[in-house]
């Protein structure tokens, strides 16, 4: 919906079937072994991914990450992936500078515990350590972009450039917090990637549309419902 033009949803290969009863304009991938999906990167079309949402935690999963991430292209991790990011030390040593991290608070605290604790500290003097300067801390850390989700959502990259985008002056959405909606927000952020977008215009033009949509479609959201309104989202700005 947002542009990428061509999908592909790689799954293991007992979840073929399911996800091809589900899905029509989606192609499919059988994720047999990590080594695998460097069979992806031989083919010029799919310059972008998305990687975390339904992903499990172990060890053959972080083979999967390591792998995308080696390949050196445009990412989002998010979900599963950020998980994986905590557990595994070699993984965060490949994350590079087109890759976007989406954590909301809990992930941002298990991939960033010191900035996290900070953040969560009482002020004894001076100002406090605010969200922009947690995400900015973290992007820097990680040679990334960090987008921290939220009422405020901070997207930050690793030279100190900052965005903040804000859930205030009519553009609330409060039905944005409900479960797979941050999934949405990951893949229309690797959409924008696939279809060009530098990482960080990518992310802000990504949690633009995302509360656009939310406010399109009103309360009773479910994530389904976001990717929907885009059309319109689109109409409406004259695109």
């Amino acid at each position: 919906r947002v542009g990428a033009g061509l999908v592909t949803l790689g799954v293991p290969p007992a979840a073929m079937t399911e996800n091809a009863a589900r899905v029509d304009a989606v192609m499919l991938a059988a994720m047999r072994s990590p080594t695998g999906i460097g069979l992806f990167f031989e083919d010029a079309r799919i310059n972008a991914f998305c990687v975390g949402p339904g992903l499990a935690e172990g060890l053959t999963e972080s083979e999967f990450v390591k792998e995308v991430l080696k390949a050196h292209k445009p990412s989002v991790l998010d979900a599963g992936a950020l998980a994986l990011l905590s557990q595994y030390s070699e993984l965060q040593s490949l994350v590079h500078q087109d890759c976007v991290l989406t954590p909301h608070d809990g992930e941002f605290a298990r991939l960033f515990p010191p900035y996290a604790e900070q953040l969560a500290a009482r002020p004894a003097n001076g100002p406090a350590f605010s969200r922009v300067n947690a995400a900015r801390a973290a992007a820097r850390a990680a040679q990334c972009i960090v987008l921290l989700k939220g009422p405020d959502t901070i997207i930050a990259d690793w030279t100190g450039r900052t965005a903040i985008h804000s859930a205030n002056y009519g553009r609330t959405a409060p039905w944005l917090a409900t479960a797979g909606a941050g999934d949405v927000l990951g893949g229309m952020i690797a959409g924008l990637m696939a279809r060009g977008f530098p990482a960080f215009e990518a992310a802000c033009t990504g949690a633009w549309l995302h509360v656009e949509c939310a406010r399109t479609f009103g309360p009773g959201l479910i994530a389904e419902d976001l990717a929907e309104q885009l059309p319109a989202v689109f109409r409406a700005m004259g695109l």
